[in-house]
């Protein structure tokens, strides 16, 4: 392979600035082949809480030829704080990085993961401003004028933050203060109920589901209502048992080639009952920025819908996290008259079977360059 040089780029954003510690907001690595021509096709991705600086595409990527910035916004490692109109403006900033100082003709986004619907809103919010400011703020300045890219990738994502985390949360919990708290007619690894689980179980599950998201929603609201009456701006607070989709025990619901038993946590029972996992601290300004079914604007559809640019949507055929049905929801929802589907074999990180990641690269770069020579 190609030598591939990394540089680290960081920089300011509209409303971020570099801290008394001196570290920047915005900061990635910028990934070119050595010695090679300076790239006109960057390719920029992000997450909402995990650090991309060191995404395994950036070097396969970059000796194809392609510039590649893995770019972190305010909220790297800091989920529980995440807005997403501060996040977008991060975004901008690396977007016109790209074309100011890099100086590529053409950008491309790449939504990977939960990152997939952040790059979606992004786009939207680029191509037709929409987003709403957070309750109690005003929405940042630079908003309405992000620039937008030209190429839109998603791979291995999900559809919205909201959708996934509704998807993943356990609806068996009673008490929201007690994570030992339990509906034994609606927990997933009771035996009694499967797998495989019944239809009817399935259907009760995943409406208590929606109705447990929007309990959450509810007590947020009145929450921040009751503390704003008292001069308090935010809290903190937990979100208990979020790895219970039932896709990650029984195989025969979304089938795929998946290996049953597990999950991106690894195994389901014992992830759901520990303290790591999505939205599990969060500010109530951030539940109903991100979390939130009924509030947040991180919900991919409508985003989706709004991107008109060419775009690609890649899955693989084994991941235990994103399933058949997300990656058609995706493609469903895109605006692009010019869109395909591909799938390819691979897990969620495609790091099996041998030579995934670099099938993935050889995929993408092909259909870049058809649409960019």
């Amino acid at each position: 392979m190609t030598g591939v040089d990394r540089t680290f780029v960081a920089v300011e954003s509209e409303t971020g600035r570099v801290n008394g510690a001196g570290f920047h907001p915005c900061q990635g690595l910028w990934y070119t082949a050595a010695g090679g021509p300076a790239p006109t096709v960057g390719i920029i991705t992000s997450h909402y809480n995990v650090d991309f600086s060191e995404h395994y595409l950036g070097p396969l990527l970059a000796a194809r030829g392609f510039g590649f910035l893995g770019w972190n916004t305010r909220f790297r490692n800091n989920e529980g704080w995440f807005l997403l109109d501060q996040a977008l403006v991060d975004l901008g900033a690396g977007v016109r990085w790209l074309r100011e100082v890099a100086g590529v003709e053409t950008v491309v986004i790449l939504g990977n993961c939960g990152g997939g619907s952040l790059m979606a809103a992004y786009q939207s919010q680029a191509t037709e401003p929409n987003v709403v400011a957070s309750p109690g703020m005003v929405l940042p300045p630079g908003l309405a004028q992000l620039p937008a890219a030209d190429l839109y990738l998603s791979l291995q994502a999900h559809p919205g933050r909201p959708e996934v985390l509704t998807n993943w949360l356990d609806p068996s919990v009673t008490d929201e203060s007690d994570p030992l708290s339990r509906r034994a007619d609606l927990d997933m690894f009771d035996p009694a109920h499967g797998p495989p689980y019944d239809p009817d179980f399935v259907a009760a599950y995943r409406r208590a589901q929606v109705d447990r998201n929007d309990r959450i929603t509810d007590w947020a609201l009145a929450e921040l209502a009751r503390l704003e009456a008292g001069g308090v701006f935010d809290r903190n607070f937990a979100v208990h048992r979020t790895w219970a989709d039932l896709r990650f025990l029984d195989p025969t619901i979304d089938p795929s080639e998946r290996r049953p038993g597990r999950c991106l946590g690894g195994k389901p029972a014992r992830a759901n009952a520990g303290p790591y996992g999505i939205a599990a601290t969060a500010t109530l300004r951030t539940w109903l920025s991100m979390w939130s079914l009924r509030e947040s604007q991180c919900r991919g559809t409508p985003h989706l819908g709004r991107i008109g640019v060419p775009a690609l949507v890649v899955q693989s055929t084994a991941d235990v996290g994103v399933f058949p049905s997300d990656a058609t929801a995706i493609f469903e929802a895109l605006g692009s008259s010019d869109k395909e589907l591909v799938w390819t074999p691979g897990d969620h990180y495609l790091e099996n079977p041998p030579g995934a990641r670099e099938a993935v690269a050889g995929l993408l770069t092909d259909w870049i360059l058809a649409r960019t020579r």
